[in-house]
């Protein structure tokens, strides 16, 4: 019995042998799109008939769509898990350098320091010089610290930011029984960034365990020549103090820099 419901199919062309393909023009034959009506299919080879032009081109345009948006994810989610493994807080990941609020002259020369320090980073890194930023709570240490390190993230140096009592912890955690590091390793891996941060100084207890510790960390820092930036609410000789002079003398060299912060909080502002 004759099925009604079966939908027409182009006939089957016999595969086009390969001497004629080099010397004739591709067969043709006339067939008809359910959307964009009428169009000239053509066979370069076999039995392959090209399609209709106007689906398939915006075929290749979705297709064209899909990858680059896989590609800004792949890149969010690539920079996110930047962001993670450098620890810079949740807070402060969107503080960069341009939103860096001027509103007097002290402001705008420690943005242009923030701005040249980026700039010139591969010759800091030839010397490591470090630089400390001080000042009272809310100035925005933290964000132009941050917005240093998001900005050489983005030309893709190695940064990690982190309180100095979370590093002086990493550190102390090894000493228990059953670490997955030793405290080698944890020195090391703090040694290893091209930039690293560290917050609140002068937040920790002060005891000479702690100044060793961050001696041992920053010193090897030094003699490789990897820069350090601190930050700190104290003013610059209680710095000195709670950092010890060996690592103070370390800080200080091939022109470490010291920022002050010493304008009215914005916090306090706000």
């Amino acid at each position: 019995m004759k099925n009604d419901h079966v939908l027409w199919e182009p006939p089957i062309s016999a595969p086009r042998p390969l001497s004629v393909l080099l010397h004739n023009p591709p067969l043709t034959e006339p067939r008809m799109c359910g959307v964009h009506g009428a169009y000239v299919a053509q066979c370069h080879f076999g039995t392959c008939w090209s399609r209709c032009p106007t689906c398939a081109a915006a075929d290749r345009i979705d297709e064209r769509q899909r990858e680059v948006r896989a590609a800004q994810c792949h890149v969010a989610e690539a920079w996110q898990r930047r962001l993670g493994r450098a620890g810079i807080p949740l807070r402060f990941q969107d503080r960069t350098l341009d939103r860096f609020v001027v509103t007097h002259v002290a402001q705008e020369r420690a943005l242009c320091f923030a701005r040249a320090y980026v700039a010139q980073f591969d010759q800091v890194l030839t010397t490591g010089r470090s630089a400390i930023f001080v000042g009272k709570p809310g100035t925005g240490k933290t964000h132009l610290a941050a917005g240093i390190g998001l900005a050489l993230m983005a030309r893709h140096y190695h940064v990690l930011f982190l309180t100095v009592l979370r590093a002086l912890r990493l550190v102390k955690d090894t000493w228990s029984r059953g670490s997955e590091w030793t405290e080698s390793e944890v020195v090391a891996r703090l040694a290893r960034p091209d930039l690293l941060i560290l917050d609140e100084i002068g937040m920790q207890f002060g005891s000479r365990t702690e100044e060793n510790i961050l001696f041992d960390v920053l010193n090897e820092r030094y003699e490789s020549r990897r820069p350090t930036l601190l930050i700190s609410n104290l003013v610059v000789d209680e710095v000195r103090d709670v950092m010890g002079e060996r690592i103070w003398d370390r800080l200080r060299e091939d022109g470490g820099d010291i920022v002050t912060f010493d304008w009215v909080s914005y916090r306090g502002k706000l």
